[in-house]
């Protein structure tokens, strides 16, 4: 697999990211994803301050007590209440690397960048991507809506996002949306992106802190088990479980957002992928998920992408 910008700036082996999940990307995934030449990401997005630093912390210690010195990043989601006191955390631990997602990179990229941190966000579109360009991030993704989670109101898919977003910026762009194996990997780079970003494969690996339950429900998913819901409050790509179901059918009749917001409560997503409720939570996955057929640690998932990567460009 080639080097490019996006080796170089993160000084990684393969130009690969393991995206930081809510409920999923703790300390054990991103060190192993680390260890194994891609970039790991902890996912913030469910974490407190002190609950991220713990994280930071225990993967500092393994990586030591391995001897092992890899690159590491984090995710934080900026419509968090809390993003201050993240981003203050990410800066005391001395994080090199920040992926920003779900809100403007602008009001918080100048401190990220005195404190010497690479700054890359996830965009939906040509129009934020610029924006995040002018914000002074070192890299975007372009995730297109196959991706699971939150997604981007016009739902524009990978396949058409990449390349435009590429086009459009002189920063390298990471693709993101519903890669979940090498040959999607090399689509990606004939599109332009020089690295990708991948969850849902990831989410279902031994080392993920979700739940068994969850992850076996990635196993079974078919490629029509998913759907972006919630379309009037925050776009989310669900398996199509009870809850999802549920949704659907409010929004067939018109429910109004707050009548959304009533049927969504509180604390779904850590229900469906932390606890395991399969039937009342929220399943955040993506349309890759058809493609998951096992669950298995970091390093063979990894090492079956590069053969799957190789295996596609020895047909061109």
């Amino acid at each position: 697999m080639k080097q490019t910008r996006i080796t170089e700036l993160f000084g990684i082996k393969y130009p690969i990211i393991q995206a930081g999940m809510i409920w999923t990307s703790g300390w054990r995934l991103a060190s192993a994803a680390s260890e194994h030449g891609c970039l790991g990401l902890i996912g913030a997005g469910s974490m407190k301050p002190e609950l991220l630093r713990e994280h930071i912390q225990k993967l500092r210690n393994y990586f030591k007590e391995k001897s092992i010195s890899k690159p590491f990043g984090v995710n934080i989601p900026l419509i968090r209440g809390d993003v201050d006191e993240l981003i203050k955390t990410v800066i005391e631990e001395k994080v090199e690397i920040v992926f920003s997602s779900a809100g403007n990179p602008k009001p918080h990229s100048k401190l990220l960048k005195l404190s010497g941190i690479k700054l890359v966000h996830v965009v939906a579109s040509v129009k934020h991507a610029l924006k995040a360009q002018d914000a002074g991030c070192d890299a975007v993704v372009a995730e297109g809506f196959e991706a699971g989670g939150h997604n981007g109101l016009d739902e524009i898919t990978t396949m058409s996002l990449v390349p435009q977003v590429v086009d459009a910026l002189t920063i390298p762009v990471i693709a993101a949306g519903g890669i979940a194996d090498g040959r999607q990997i090399a689509a990606a780079f004939a599109l332009g992106a020089e690295g990708v970003q991948i969850g849902t494969r990831f989410a279902a690996s031994v080392e993920a802190s979700s739940s068994n339950a969850f992850k076996n429900k990635i196993i079974e998913a078919a490629d029509d088990s998913t759907r972006l819901v919630l379309k009037k409050l925050n776009p989310v790509r669900l398996f199509k479980n009870k809850f999802a179901l549920d949704v659907i059918k409010a929004e067939t009749e018109g429910a109004s957002a707050e009548e959304l917001e009533e049927i969504l409560g509180r604390k779904r997503e850590m229900k469906g992928i932390f606890e395991g409720d399969l039937d009342e939570g929220e399943l955040e996955m993506g349309q890759s998920s058809g493609l998951v057929n096992e669950i298995k640690p970091v390093s063979e998932i990894i090492q079956k992408l590069l053969r799957e990567f190789n295996g596609a460009v020895e047909k061109f």
